[in-house]
């Protein structure tokens, strides 16, 4: 009988040893490294989510991310415009080649291997994906440089239509915007375009290879325009605004070649937000379900500034970036400073970073050193030491170059600037105007320093300057 017993608890401690070995799948091991959902939104403000104090405009979902994460408070655009702030948040690079900055149509073609982040971060064990807003090149682009699938992704730099068919124009006249891939295919009589995509950056997440994580970048063409919305979201909205007292805000002031919206009372554009964090939940969400949040990034920012600008050209303006001062086109802070949330559970301490400076180029830059603990040389550096709270950058200095103006748009003309810890000069150089501000303690960039302090104006001019002269 006792060898009986010592026989059975052998057999019972192989088996045992045996399905453990033989249940450290592929799927285990691929817990060794987390997956990566990257949520870029399209034109969308610092002040345009309820955490960052609107009152017009509810974002739960993203709100919640927030608690979540590390916010960074300091964090920016490259660049105050789309194409070259995607150029520069892919390729960790300020978007500044031969004296001038990417624009529309611009392709990623030429940059090397040893130079991209996506193509190093699937070389180490990802599966790569992008969704939606690309505007770096067509569809083929996006496979050369690394994205092993995409969806609803190419030139198109915004829908003709959010609402189906969305490649077809509502209203008077024709479109002469590309067309967005894919989603034809897959819509349907009354599908809203961010829902359309959001289901598609799911059923992508959900039905990944389980042997190995997944990178998935999905860019809403929200909230850009065309301002366009759900009815019954819209009519909400138009009653809330009706009902909010602005007091004595201005609605629009003068600034540049037009004008600063300074009221958040847009009902299309306030639906068009909600819808977007709406989105955002149902895929936070997923990753509950699925069991994968707590080892998987979610990233989540915005290209640049609300649109909040005209120029000598009247148009419908979206939002307003108040108290930041202007908005998309402009390097006032209006046009630049973006919301930036990394959630990371139980790898990094959720909490609210007010110092460090921190730019879109530098996210890739963080992610490579964390898939594959390397880097590569490029102009924008990991920020995955602020966020393990061992580094804080408060006297980084970093630079912009805004040589693609357009004060019939958006009433800006020509720029330059510099920021240099709390302090951030913006030179119009044809005009040879030069501005001066403590964003520390001026984030509305009212009190123009210059002539006070014309001994740090022009040491920070001159390495201005030097910095635009190499390249």
């Amino acid at each position: 009988m006792k060898i009986l017993k010592t026989i059975f608890f052998s057999i019972l401690i192989t088996t045992i040893y045996s399905c453990k070995t033989t249940t450290v799948t592929k799927s285990d091991i691929s817990q060794d490294k987390p997956n990566i959902l990257i949520i870029h939104v399209d034109d969308l403000g610092f002040h345009d989510l309820s955490i960052n104090g609107s009152k017009i405009y509810q974002t739960p979902n993203i709100d919640a991310l927030a608690k979540e994460s590390v916010i960074f408070n300091n964090a920016y655009a490259n660049y105050p415009r789309c194409v070259p702030s995607r150029y520069a948040m892919m390729t960790g690079n300020y978007p500044v080649k031969n004296g001038d900055v990417p624009d529309d149509g611009f392709e990623m073609s030429d940059i090397a291997d040893n130079k991209n982040f996506v193509k190093n971060i699937k070389n180490s064990g990802y599966q790569t994906a992008y969704f939606g807003k690309w505007h770096l090149g067509d569809e083929n682009s996006l496979k050369d440089f690394g994205y092993d699938f995409s969806f609803a992704a190419g030139h198109a730099g915004s829908p003709i239509s959010f609402l189906y068919p969305f490649n077809e124009k509502k209203g008077n006249g024709k479109s002469n915007k590309s067309p967005i891939p894919d989603v034809d295919k897959v819509s349907k009589e009354g599908d809203y375009l961010m829902d359309v995509m959001t289901d598609n950056v799911a059923k992508y997440i959900t039905n990944a290879d389980k042997s190995k994580p997944f990178m998935a970048m999905f860019s809403f063409y929200g909230v850009h325009q065309p301002l366009e919305a759900k009815e019954k979201d819209i009519a909400r909205n138009k009653e809330e605004i009706k009902n909010f007292d602005f007091g004595n805000q201005p609605e629009y002031i003068k600034e540049g070649t037009g004008r600063t919206k300074m009221r958040q009372d847009h009902p299309k554009y306030a639906a068009m937000v909600e819808t977007m964090d709406e989105n955002v939940g149902k895929l936070l969400q997923l990753l509950k379900d699925l069991k994968i949040d707590e080892n998987t990034i979610v990233i989540f920012s915005s290209d640049h500034g609300g649109l909040s600008n005209d120029g000598t050209k009247k148009r419908q303006l979206a939002t307003s970036n108040y108290p930041l001062r202007a908005g998309k086109g402009w390097l006032y802070d209006g046009g630049i400073k973006v919301p930036l949330f990394v959630k990371w559970t139980n790898k990094i301490q959720p909490r609210t970073e007010n110092e460090s400076l921190v730019l879109l180029m530098d996210v890739f830059p963080t992610l490579l050193d964390i898939t594959a603990n390397k880097s590569l040389n490029t102009n924008g550096k990991s920020f995955l030491p602020i966020l393990e709270n061992k580094e804080t950058w408060n006297n980084r200095t970093v630079f912009w170059h805004s040589s693609k103006a357009r004060p019939v748009n958006t009433g800006d003309t020509k720029s330059s600037a510099i920021r240099k810890g709390d302090y951030k000069l913006i030179h119009w150089y044809e005009e040879n105007r030069v501005e001066l501000y403590n964003i520390a303690n001026d984030a509305s960039e009212e009190n123009n320093l210059a002539t006070k302090m014309p001994d740090l104006a022009t040491a920070m001019l001159l390495e201005l300057n030097t910095w635009k002269s190499k390249f």
